[in-house]
């Protein structure tokens, strides 16, 4: 069941928080094993016990007595945080997140964490704390990341909606690689925690994944809110109200390789266009687009108030020399990377940024939505690091096989990824459906008029042997 057919019977008592506990925890047993999606979980009894607690008050919000893991780099009070590293392995939160404290209040269960790469980098799920997750549709290949753990576990059914966030595309390839959806919200509607810098670093957001759009809509919505402590809220429609109202008809702009400049794996361009082409059917005009700015402009820019982010959040654990050996290599060359900058460097970054910024803005007068791949790759062997090249393009760093994301994650624009179908070699792919700033709710009517044509994570669920 997805996550509001789940509140719906649990509200009218057709099942109990208990059962529910009791047939995700037997899925989770069935399943986990083999993909590796769900870590720290707590104890069955336990949990059985606050759900018997959930059917026996009144109901908190929509989400009372649904089964959530969390993603481990989020806090979730008495659970571990590893953020997948070895340094904080076993670490106890003291307190909930903001996003975690209003699922808690919308009655979410937590039962344990969903994995994530060490310290969120890389779109590619493993660390030496909790191991890899393998991908539902061949446990052989990547479920992506950095939410991976949580995209797996949703298109394994051991869960029915889940959190992830988003720095490079990961609430976007690990969705566009399981089959499912997920959002990556306007930058300022799902606020961050209020420590340390609130002005400068914007390029990472929480955001949510499920395996429907309505059900995307809810978890937003509850996600969703300003954080007076922070200093840039942005404040957006709410979504479920609207999910199924009538949509005009959409402008659609393909941006396909940016004119060159991205390479794509065989099949990624096909499969990609014909989805395109049934969205033409769907009451939308579908419109080429050629590069509208330098990419090198874009990817300088993006590399660069990266590390700049990557260090500010760092550098206490690179200064301490017992913690700097257990930081793996990408942590390493982020961080060295933003110490060795200088201001006007960050600064001419943030103006390109800035510059890309009125571009896009400027493209939306000429098009509603833009339309882009996931991922400019099929998910690869596990045991992989990263992909160290594309169509024999060679990738000069462990996260350039993922630009196709860069162009929206820059400058905090929303973006939902839509299931669009499978290669010949059975693994899933995306789409990247990206809007102006607050279309967030417009973004989910589009993408659900597209799930009621396709549905494709029920039309195609991951078999388990």
């Amino acid at each position: 069941m997805d996550a509001l057919a789940q509140s719906a019977a649990l509200e009218r008592g057709g099942i109990s928080a208990a059962e529910l506990m009791q047939a995700t925890l037997a899925r989770i047993d069935a399943v986990n094993g083999a993909v590796n999606a769900v870590v720290s979980l707590r104890d069955g009894d336990e949990l059985l016990a606050e759900a018997r607690a959930a059917d026996a008050t009144p109901r908190k919000g929509w989400l009372h007595g649904i089964p959530m893991a969390i993603k481990d780099l989020a806090n979730v009070k008495g659970l571990p945080t590893s953020m997948g590293s070895p340094l904080f392995a076993g670490q106890i939160a003291e307190n909930d997140d903001v996003m975690v404290a209003r699922l808690r209040a919308a009655g979410a269960l937590f039962i344990g964490k969903t994995n994530t790469p060490e310290f969120g980098l890389g779109s590619h799920t493993f660390n030496p704390v909790h191991g890899a997750t393998r991908n539902p549709y061949d446990p052989g290949q990547s479920a992506g990341g950095s939410s991976g753990g949580a995209a797996a576990a949703l298109a394994a059914r051991m869960v029915s909606v889940a959190d992830g966030s988003d720095m490079m595309g990961s609430l976007r390839n690990p969705a566009g690689w399981n089959n499912v959806y997920g959002m990556r919200p306007t930058w300022g509607s799902v606020p961050s925690e209020p420590d340390g810098d609130g002005f400068i670093h914007h390029l990472s957001t929480a955001g949510p994944m499920a395996r429907n759009p309505r059900d995307l809509a809810a978890l937003l919505d509850t996600m969703t809110g300003p954080e007076p402590r922070l200093p840039h809220n942005f404040i957006t429609d709410p979504a479920l109200a609207r999910i199924d109202t009538p949509l005009p008809p959409q402008r659609l702009g393909w941006l396909g390789d940016w004119s060159g400049a991205l390479p794509y794996e065989d099949e990624i361009a096909e499969i990609s266009t014909a989805a395109l082409a049934q969205m033409g059917g769907l009451d939308t005009q579908i419109i080429e687009i050629k590069a509208p700015f330098d990419m090198g402009a874009i990817w300088d820019s993006w590399i660069t108030l990266r590390s700049f982010a990557i260090a500010g959040g760092h550098a206490a654990t690179y200064a301490n020399p017992d913690q700097r050996p257990h930081l793996k290599p990408a942590a390493l060359w982020e961080i060295e990377r933003g110490l060795a900058m200088s201001a006007m460097e960050v600064h001419r970054a943030s103006v390109t940024r800035s510059e890309w910024f009125r571009t896009v803005m400027a493209l939306f007068q000429q098009v509603d939505v833009l339309v882009m791949p996931s991922a400019q790759c099929w998910p690869f062997d596990v045991e992989k690091v990263h992909p160290t090249e594309i169509a024999g393009a060679q990738m000069d760093t462990y996260h350039r096989w993922m630009q196709v994301v860069i162009p929206a994650g820059l400058i905090g624009l929303p973006v939902v990824n839509v299931p669009i179908g499978f290669g010949t070699a059975g693994l899933p792919a995306g789409l990247q459906l990206i809007g102006p700033p607050g279309s967030d709710a417009r973004l989910l009517q589009l993408a659900q008029k597209w799930h009621q044509e396709t549905d494709w994570p029920n039309a195609r669920p991951p078999q388990f042997g």
